[in-house]
């Protein structure tokens, strides 16, 4: 039996019909203002929207796809093991930033991680089935199945940083585009900062090599100290634990250092903590500086951490960008790739 507190022209969802007749003009130039379609003059895009706000209308994604061939969706790929992803304020930085751009686009973000080789069949099938219309894909390292995967299924892609360890210059874009800050020139930056506050052996603690930034982080470390030996560098995992351990075997071999350039800020915590235990003071007996600024870290340290800035989050809406700039391109041509500036950020440890 009906509800008699029903009422059926106020239940009913509006459909697209009758957005097309309050806006007076055809279905088919109301579908086509809804879900993104192009030739349409201002003045009937104007009256369409005003329909869909009055009358409160839902596109139906399924009518949309079919017009833009848009799935509205971007992947979101990570090659790191899932307790970094969470416990880094770097990647959920970065996260951060893409969502936000994503959601200014209308689009939705699906987050893949990659913790093993399994895990690159499963990302496979994913983008063989045309799920996304593109794909943003960061930390990469060089033995990286990913951008194989992404070149058999041509899914238009940014990296987020470079994703091979080549020179960087304007004349190196590789031909899908990347967003990335100027690691050697931070890291070139930093060493120098330490070296004019009169340290002289000023060692390094590396991220791992199979990475750009970190490579790229060495080869400024060497700009500003072209003499100084690979004795001087400590490997490190981009980890608390493994800039702690790192910093400990420095300190075995090298118990004259008095400055030290860390690769980003996790690790200069975990080399913060080491000194501290082993009553080294900073930065009287040795000067440390980081690299990322993740304030969350550098101003949680004892004392607060010197660093290379980054925009992390900026970098992560550029990335978005260009992604957006190369599916919206009717030529399907690349946007060229973006270095963004560093800058050093002076606090209490040197």
């Amino acid at each position: 039996m009906p509800d008699p507190t029903s009422d059926p022209q106020r239940d009913a969802r509006p459909t697209l019909e009758a957005v097309a007749a309050r806006a007076g003009v055809s279905r088919a130039t109301a579908s086509r203002v809804v879900n993104g379609g192009a030739g349409v003059r201002r003045p009937l895009v104007e009256r369409v929207r005003e329909a869909v706000d009055e009358l409160g209308y839902i596109p139906n994604h399924a009518a949309r796809t079919l017009v833009t061939r848009r799935n509205g969706a971007v992947a979101v790929i990570i090659d790191e093991p899932e307790f970094r992803i969470f416990s880094d304020p770097f990647f959920s930085r970065q996260i951060r930033g893409i969502s936000r751009e994503l959601n200014a686009h209308d689009a939705q973000l699906v987050l893949l991680l990659v913790e093993g080789s399994g895990d690159f069949d499963r990302v496979t099938r994913y983008l063989a089935g045309g799920h996304v219309d593109g794909v943003l894909a960061f930390s990469l390292h060089t033995d990286d199945e990913l951008p194989a995967i992404i070149r058999r299924f041509r899914v238009p892609t940014v990296y987020g940083g470079r994703p091979e360890h080549t020179a960087s210059s304007a004349e190196d874009t590789p031909q899908v585009p990347y967003v990335d800050c100027d690691n050697r020139g931070g890291a070139r930056e930093a060493v120098r900062h330490l070296v004019s506050l009169g340290r002289r052996r000023i060692a390094h603690i590396a991220g791992p090599r199979d990475q750009t930034s970190a490579l790229d982080r060495i080869d400024g470390y060497h700009d500003a100290l072209p003499d100084a030996g690979p004795e001087l560098i400590a490997d490190g995992d981009f980890t608390a634990e493994g800039g702690a351990r790192a910093m400990a075997e420095l300190l075995a071999a090298h118990p004259d250092l008095d400055a030290v350039f860390v690769s980003n800020d996790m690790m200069a915590s975990g080399a913060l903590r080491v000194l501290r235990e082993r009553g080294v003071r900073v930065p009287e007996d040795v000067a440390v500086v980081g690299f990322d600024d993740m304030e969350s870290v550098a101003e949680a340290t004892e004392p607060p951490l010197t660093t290379v800035r980054q925009d992390v989050e900026g970098m992560g809406r550029l990335m978005v960008r260009l992604l957006m700039e190369r599916l919206n391109s009717d030529t399907g041509a690349w946007p060229e790739s973006v270095i963004t500036p560093t800058e050093l950020i002076r606090r209490e440890s040197a």
